[in-house]
């Protein structure tokens, strides 16, 4: 059995979920939301083709808005660690970005993402759930 410090504190472990999941699907909702505003820039930046750019738009914006409501919350969640997945492989071994990267604009936000991501995977993103 683990000791916790603060026991006390469990009691809002729901809310702080609820928390997070405010977090990391408006993180979603607005990167979802821009790409969908300007697919032509976004298919560039990416080096994809506008379509899949659109494609990947529109699952970021459902998906946060999943996690945001708690709807589907461990679908919509394995849904957006997929989506870092592919952010990953571009970053690390296609444009060979590190950690912090140029600018800060490294792999460091996906990890945290996904990190984030994976607490709501493994709790269903708590109690307070559609």
């Amino acid at each position: 059995m683990m000791r916790v410090m603060f026991p006390q504190l469990a009691h809002y472990t729901d809310f702080a979920l609820v928390l997070l999941r405010l977090m990391a699907g408006l993180v979603f909702i607005d990167s979802g939301y821009n790409d969908l505003k300007s697919p032509d820039e976004r298919s560039k930046g990416l080096g994809v083709p506008k379509a899949f750019a659109v494609f990947l738009g529109a699952a970021e914006l459902l998906g946060g808005t999943a996690v945001v409501l708690g709807f589907l919350t461990q679908l919509a969640a394995i849904g957006l660690i997929l989506i870092m997945l592919g952010a990953f492989q571009k970053k690390i071994f296609v444009w060979k970005t590190g950690f912090w990267g140029k600018d800060g604009l490294g792999w460091n936000y996906e990890l945290i993402l996904v990190s984030m991501l994976l607490v709501i995977l493994c709790t269903n993103g708590g109690r307070f759930v559609v």
